[in-house]
């Protein structure tokens, strides 16, 4: 399990990488976790990444399932956290802490 603690501004979010299974949570709306169909997403945001979904009514669901489909094809959550870090930053957002395995974080 990989816990990291990522910041903009001062929103504050979690994520929980547990094999295949990743949930998000935010500090503002307490400790709930939930996967990416629960989170907002920017419209501009999955047109970059999809451009094929942009004239698209459901981009939302189309843009979730995707990437689920990602995610599950990856290997390691090693290699899903890259991805998620490396997209998060694209969009502002600053690692600030890891944990991995219950063990102490440390701070990056």
């Amino acid at each position: 399990m990989i816990e990291v603690i990522l910041e903009l501004g001062c929103e504050v979010i979690l994520v929980v990488i547990r094999g295949n299974d990743v949930k998000f949570g935010s500090t503002s709306f307490g400790s709930k976790l939930a996967d990416i169909s629960g989170l907002k997403l920017s419209y501009k945001g999955v047109c970059e990444e999809f451009p094929d979904l942009e004239l698209r009514d459901d981009w939302r669901e189309e843009a979730c399932l995707r990437f689920k489909d990602r995610i599950n094809l990856m290997e390691s959550e090693e290699e899903i956290y890259s991805y998620i870090l490396t997209e998060l930053e694209k969009q502002g957002y600053k690692a600030k802490k890891k944990k991995r395995g219950g063990f102490r974080s440390i701070n990056l």
